[in-house]
């Protein structure tokens, strides 16, 4: 499984995830701090990644578009310390991994955590 971390995601939390042999790259290694959402997107769909943000204009882009993939973590906490905010991550991505190799919008909060298939209006 990839995944692609969006600006508000700490780099911490990407580090957690290649600690547990995942795939995992953010925006601001690659010098790509600046890029608008839409091309956050595409980018997600030719590297198959999974988007982690704690932005929700991602799920509107997904729904526009009509899209299937890419999957998008969406996270909700009011807990935002990157050790509470990997533990969680990791326990979701474990509970839910076939929705998201298939296609999903995952909104994790400090306590649970609500799926919706991809596309959103499909």
């Amino acid at each position: 499984m990839k995944f692609l971390a969006d600006m508000g995601v700490s780099q911490t939390v990407v580090k957690t995830l290649r600690d547990n042999d995942y795939d995992a790259l953010h925006l601001r290694e690659q010098g790509l701090q600046r890029l608008a959402g839409p091309l956050i997107v595409e980018k997600a769909i030719e590297e198959n990644r999974i988007i982690l943000t704690f932005d929700l204009d991602f799920a509107d882009l997904l729904a526009i578009g009509s899209l299937s993939l890419p999957s998008v973590i969406i996270f909700r906490l009011q807990k935002t310390n990157p050790a509470f905010v990997s533990a969680r991550l990791l326990s979701v991505i474990e509970e839910c991994e076939q929705a998201l190799n298939r296609g999903a919008i995952i909104i994790i909060d400090d306590s649970r955590c609500r799926l919706r298939r991809l596309p959103l209006n499909g």
